[in-house]
């Protein structure tokens, strides 16, 4: 049955920023599809680790701040010390810092760039390590529209979603054929405390709105049914593809 495909059952499903808007989302959407969760975050959500534990699924928050690179080499070895194994890494985590590209510090670029592409290497090269020994295992990197476009203010975080896509592409081409699936999902303009500075703007939350074909911004249970896809068999023969998740914002 094709529904049975969905099913993670047992599986040790790791989100980065899983306590927080499109992370938490993604995480209670693999939690209902029967796997143990793994958030990584600075600090714990009393909310998530709820939903998880009402489905019966083990949960544990592991605290690390990935524009630390050795706290992010420490997340995959102490989750599979805990949880026994990882078999779904979602990269989600990120930060965003805006300002002109004249004026753009070299700290905001370190940090953007640190916490949204290279954290995300490393986490899914460790992961990968664990996955190849099995010969399976899905990886799902957390993109943009600015994967494909330029954005306005905000070059730093622009390029590393840029690079996510070409991590997903170069990731795929080495371990497709070792039953490791790697591809993204590319979010639109969604409703998120990343995006708050836009929501907050009436001339331009208003000028997104009409932008987007859909006629509204995303909401963060809008990425589960995508999320769960990449997370499950029914993937199995796809990848290296970022999803634009976007209202139609691309098809404009």
């Amino acid at each position: 049955m094709i529904l049975e495909k969905f099913q993670i059952d047992g599986q040790v499903a790791v989100v980065t920023g899983g306590t927080k808007g499109i992370g938490k989302a993604i995480a209670q959407a693999l939690a209902e599809a029967g796997a143990d969760i793994a958030v990584v975050s600075r600090t714990p959500d009393a909310d998530i680790e709820k939903t998880v534990l009402a489905l019966r699924r083990r949960y544990m928050h592991h605290a690390a701040d990935l524009t630390r690179r050795e706290q992010t080499r420490e997340v995959i070895p102490a989750i599979v010390e805990k949880m026994g194994d990882v078999n779904i890494l979602v990269n989600n985590a990120g930060i965003i810092r805006r300002s002109s590209a004249a004026d753009y510090s070299e700290a905001d670029w370190d940090a953007t760039i640190e916490i949204d592409l290279t954290a995300s290497f490393l986490l899914s090269q460790a992961a990968g390590r664990v996955m190849l020994k099995k010969g399976r295992g899905k990886i799902i990197n957390i993109a943009s529209i600015l994967s494909f476009q330029g954005g306005l203010n905000v070059v730093a975080y622009a390029s590393s979603k840029h690079g996510i896509m070409g991590l997903i592409k170069a990731l795929a081409n080495d371990w497709a054929g070792k039953g490791v699936n790697v591809n993204g999902i590319a979010p639109g303009f969604f409703a998120t405390e990343l995006t708050e500075p836009i929501q907050k703007d009436p001339e331009r939350s208003k000028s997104i709105t009409g932008r987007t074909p859909a006629g509204r911004w995303g909401n963060p249970e809008d990425i589960a049914g995508a999320a769960l896809f990449l997370a499950s068999p029914a993937s199995d023969f796809l990848h290296g593809v970022t999803l634009p998740l976007d209202g139609g914002w691309m098809a404009w």
